[in-house]
């Protein structure tokens, strides 16, 4: 019986630690700002250099066979 006690004396030790860690995450700002972090990943970046646009603009070109692959 005295297992019982000690489990549940332990269980609540643990809620308890949880809820002051809950407490001090919504002290310190955590769950401010939910919406935008996620949103923030679906848009490309602005900043990009003229190098890099001009290059992703070229078609994709197959790769040339070589000259020793066997034909199927």
């Amino acid at each position: 019986m005295t297992v019982i006690y000690v489990l549940i004396a332990l269980s609540l030790t643990v809620a308890v630690g949880f809820l002051i860690a809950f407490l001090w995450a919504v002290r310190s700002g955590q769950y401010d700002d939910t919406h935008t972090p996620g949103m923030r990943v679906l848009f490309d970046d602005t900043k990009k250099t003229s190098q890099t646009s001009q290059t992703s603009q070229t078609p994709n070109k197959r790769p040339e066979p070589k000259a020793n692959a066997p034909n199927r």
